[in-house]
């Protein structure tokens, strides 16, 4: 069992000139320009936060928001960037509007709240002039049937923001603002006060875009203009069209976070052995162990993440075989001389990439992830060779799918299973990412590499164990 599609079937129609509409409003003016972004960024905002659909899912250009696919380039790029700006920084948007307004807005009120937050994002943490922001969101209420009654207060909010914004913005606590209660007590509890702090802190910056290389990371880091983090890995300074970049056409690379690239490491030196990649898709993990030699067989859930995992692999130019199937009902041909199980998870190490994360997922999603990788922990040791390796992972910040599940895992079965403690010689000397257990605990505010000053990595735990 592995991750799951969603998809938005919303229709734009363009409506037509001096045509009433039929829920009685007036007819709509001809669109200023970037207003057909910010009216799909606000119906994005609203599905993520209304009806839990991930923000990937929306950005899809194959199956995504069909607003969103219709925009040009450039208004799509705008859309990310105000989608992403107004997940990163809710709560901050959130305490702005309770500190003008004087009371809750009713609900049924259409866009108001969507259209609102849209608006704050842009004014605070992006650079669009306050009067385009506020004039776009003036005109989107005034569109919406429900919304249109309260179009003087979306004016008058914003306009107060823009005359008194140092006197209402100036003491916020963002860190703790953007992070919900239940995570916010979780990290406490795991990493302390001052832990919890650095990881929020670290979520307010988008993460960088990392490259896993098959070969000279250095030669490519001096091509790309980049430099070589974490074990290897080669971050850009600057961000573009991936696949525009040297080497994309010709398979030299893939994307692939610092830390989601440390716990196929620790399988060790596989060229020639049979090695199982569980939960495979999109397929990073796949290829490292692929390009290092081994005889992958990559399984996932979803059939649609294993034909784009395939098609990556076509483009790397490395051979694996593709297994569509649920782990809890799979059985393998013949045993593995190692698996690396990629278990599904609440994905909270992954914020900085998805803002969304913090907003769709609550304790409940944990409880029943963690009963999963449980299941899929103790179902996959039967399937290696006496002595076998079988190294656990997670993307995720979370002790009860990290530590916690790698010690239950341990004491359920202490005559069979042995923890391999990780080096951090292993890992590029990321000290800092090695817990005194042994286990691999990355997090978005430890160092990317001792020599390079750079900070960031996603949030990622890994156990390794050897099977007798």
């Amino acid at each position: 069992m592995c991750g799951s599609a969603h998809q938005d079937n919303f229709v734009s129609k363009s409506p037509k000139k001096n045509n009433k509409p039929s829920n009685g409003a007036p007819a709509e003016r001809s669109e200023k320009p970037g207003f057909a972004a910010r009216k799909v960024a606000a119906d994005i905002l609203g599905n993520v936060m209304h009806k839990k659909r991930p923000l990937d899912g929306e950005l899809d250009m194959a199956s995504g928001h069909s607003g969103f696919r219709a925009l040009a380039a450039n208004d799509r790029a705008l859309v990310r960037a105000i989608a992403g700006a107004a997940l990163r920084h809710r709560g901050e948007i959130a305490e702005i509007l309770a500190r003008l307004l004087d009371r809750d807005i009713p609900e049924k009120t259409g866009r108001v709240l969507d259209i609102l937050h849209v608006a704050i994002a842009q004014m605070q943490f992006l650079d669009i002039p306050d009067r385009a922001a506020v004039s776009l969101a003036v005109d989107h209420a005034s569109m919406d049937r429900r919304a249109r009654p309260y179009k003087g207060l979306v004016n008058g909010v914003l306009r107060r923001l823009g005359r008194e914004r140092d006197e209402i913005t100036s003491d916020l606590d963002a860190p703790r603002l953007n992070t919900p209660d239940w995570l916010w007590e979780s990290w406490q509890e795991a990493y302390g006060e001052e832990g919890a702090r650095a990881i929020a802190k670290a979520h307010e910056s988008e993460a960088a875009l990392d490259l896993t290389v098959k070969a000279d990371p250095a030669a490519w880091a001096e091509k790309l203009d980049g430099v070589v983090v974490g074990a290897g890995s080669v971050r850009l300074t600057k961000k573009g069209a991936v696949d525009a970049l040297e080497g994309f056409e010709e398979g030299a690379w893939w994307v692939q976070d610092a830390a989601a690239s440390l716990p196929a490491r620790l399988l060790g030196d596989i060229s020639g052995k049979q090695v199982a990649d569980l939960c495979a898709a999109p397929g990073g993990k796949t290829a490292q162990l692929a390009a290092s030699g081994a005889e992958v067989t990559a399984i996932d859930i979803s059939k649609a993440r294993l034909k784009r995992l395939a098609e990556n692999m076509t483009r790397l130019g490395l051979s694996v075989t593709t297994v569509a199937a649920d782990l809890r009902e799979y059985e393998p041909e013949a045993l593995f001389d190692a698996i690396l199980l990629d278990a599904p998870c609440s994905a909270t190490g992954t914020i900085r990439r998805h803002p969304d994360v913090p907003w769709i997922k609550k304790p409940y999603d944990i409880e029943k992830l963690s009963e999963i990788q449980t299941a899929l922990l103790d179902r996959v040791m039967s399937w290696l060779k006496p002595g076998g390796v079988l190294v656990y992972c997670t993307c995720s910040l979370e002790r009860a799918e990290g530590e916690g599940q790698a010690e239950a895992f341990l004491e359920r079965n202490k005559e069979r299973v042995a923890l391999v403690p990780v080096d951090a010689n292993e890992i590029g000397g990321l000290a800092e990412s090695v817990t005194p257990e042994g286990y691999l605990r990355c997090r978005p505010d430890q160092s990317a590499g001792p020599e390079t000053g750079l900070f960031g990595m996603d949030g990622f735990f890994a156990a390794r164990f050897r099977v007798s």
